[in-house]
């Protein structure tokens, strides 16, 4: 009974933690290219640049596979904008 809660849980968790993934990934990369910078602003804004780039590149691949796949957001148990099916159907509960 816990195992399909928890994997609901963490698939409801996942478009963010994706972006977060992405946008951690992308400040690494940007760091290690400003290390050979000779300002540290132009290296601060490269890191902030490609965190930024990557963190939504990063979601936006994830959204796009969500809506593509039907068997993923049935057992993620989301519509397929990524938000939770009990959310959307709570919703539609307060609005009837």
């Amino acid at each position: 009974m816990a195992a399909p809660l928890l994997v609901r849980l963490l698939g409801w968790l996942l478009t963010p933690l994706v972006s977060l993934l992405g946008a951690f990934g992308g400040a690494w990369a940007g760091a290690s290219i400003g290390e050979g910078l000779a300002s540290s602003t132009a290296a601060a804004w490269t890191m902030l640049a490609l965190g930024a780039a990557c963190g939504i590149g990063a979601a936006w691949i994830w959204l796009r596979l969500l809506r593509r796949s039907p068997r993923l957001q049935e057992s993620l148990a989301v519509a397929p904008d990524g938000t939770p099916l009990a959310a959307s159907e709570g919703e539609s509960a307060d609005q009837s």
